[in-house]
């Protein structure tokens, strides 16, 4: 059922969804320096955003629009100029073949991500489709359900928050104008490849505005079968900031009572220790380590959580596309990115402090995890980190971790 997101629902969402991305997705400070110039004037014609589900998208073509680069550049942002622009040169091609935009869908979960769809949809008066690409957020596009469903990815534009736009175009070796179904997944990886120098050359200053992957309605329902995860973030987020989880346990609870994920904490409550990013390519790329007792944890991520090692375990314990997310317990904010947990300079955020820090992990979506493109994206992305072995989902990791303690 459709629903209107206002200024003051945006920051349960955007927590939320940064919970939901397991650790990626955009910081929570630039969803916030966005969300908080979100008002009716100048620049955004409303001050409210219509949400629909995937069903009720039927009035036109919708539109993957994101923010795509490092983290830590894109907290610069002000308003989401670059997705906004991108999203015009859809409208504008769209138009030139007589068809409408209506809707935009983010790309996945994460707190920019819903940040960004819903203000580029308020600018230009479309809506956003409560659905996105993964459930969680993820390092590259070939990851998300849009590229395993073979959706064209042409067009494709890339825009500055200066105005710069290009448009990737990959032409096709057979076929149609769109090219062969493996084509398109071929072309994924391949426009991944070409933005990435993009956005790292000056003009972009390591982040850029996107959108690609035009749907038209029989393509939006083949192409989001993970669905009503803005309103599950929405959700989260109102517990939160309502008081309703004010605890690692209690979040668990909520976690598997409502969402259903088989969520666990994969770590006893310790402290952050120690943190390096190196950001470069569109990416920042490091390490958290957390100690509790006589065990260390360490998250390794690629904007997104990929892996963590337990030091008492010979294997990780936790290996994407599942999930892992941070609470920190205590007075203050719960709900941290690696991004927000991590400053540019690699050094820990002090907000934090010796608050205690639990790592909450659960099961990735079905789609996500089904052999295919997905899930090769993902083991091909922990390739480059150094673990060679196959894709082991959480619960069977849990239940052989349980049958070794026995």
């Amino acid at each position: 059922m459709a629903y209107e997101l206002s200024q003051e629902d945006l920051e349960p969402l955007l927590l939320g969804a940064a919970f939901f991305g397991s650790g990626g997705g955009g910081t929570i400070e630039s969803a916030r320096h966005l969300a908080a110039n979100f008002v009716a004037g100048d620049y955004y014609p409303t001050g409210t955003v219509k949400v629909v589900s995937v069903d009720e998208a039927t009035e036109g073509a919708a539109v993957m629009v994101a923010y795509l680069g490092a983290p830590e550049a894109i907290d610069s942002a002000t308003y989401p100029i670059g997705p906004v622009m991108a999203a015009q040169n859809v409208q504008k091609r769209l138009a030139s073949e007589g068809t409408k935009l209506a809707y935009v869908m983010p790309p996945e979960s994460g707190a920019l991500g819903f940040t960004v769809a819903a203000l580029v949809a308020a600018k230009l008066s479309l809506s956003v489709i409560d659905a996105d690409g993964a459930g969680r957020a993820v390092p590259s596009l070939p990851m998300l359900t849009f590229a395993a469903a073979e959706i064209n990815p042409r067009p494709a534009f890339l825009v500055s928050q200066g105005g710069l736009c290009v448009e990737l175009d990959v032409t096709p070796r057979e076929g149609s104008d769109g090219g062969s179904a493996t084509h398109q997944r071929d072309v994924s990886a391949i426009i991944e490849q070409m933005m990435r120098p993009v956005v790292a050359d000056l003009e972009f200053g390591q982040f850029g505005g996107l959108a690609m992957w035009v749907m038209q309605p029989n393509d939006i329902r083949r192409a989001t079968p993970i669905r009503g995860t803005l309103k599950r973030a929405l959700d989260l987020g109102r517990a939160v900031t309502a008081s309703k989880i004010g605890s690692a346990a209690q979040m668990i609870d909520y976690l598997n009572e409502h969402c259903k994920l088989g969520a666990h904490a994969v770590s006893e409550a310790g402290e952050l220790i120690s943190a390096e990013v190196d950001t470069s390519g569109g990416f920042d790329v490091g390490k958290i380590g957390i100690r509790a007792g006589a065990q260390n944890y360490t998250v390794i991520y690629q904007n997104e959580s990929l892996l963590v090692w337990d030091s008492a375990k010979p294997v990780p314990v936790v290996l994407a596309p599942d999930s892992v997310a941070y609470y920190v317990g205590g007075e203050g904010q719960a709900i941290f990115s690696n991004g927000d947990l991590v400053k540019s300079d690699g050094s820990l955020n002090p907000v934090v402090g010796k608050r205690l820090v639990t790592l909450i992990a659960w099961r990735a979506e079905a789609e996500v995890r089904k052999p295919g493109l997905i899930l090769d994206s993902f083991l091909q992305e922990l390739n480059k980190f150094g673990y060679l072995g196959p894709y082991v989902p959480l619960a069977s990791r849990e239940s052989a971790h349980q049958e070794n303690a026995s």
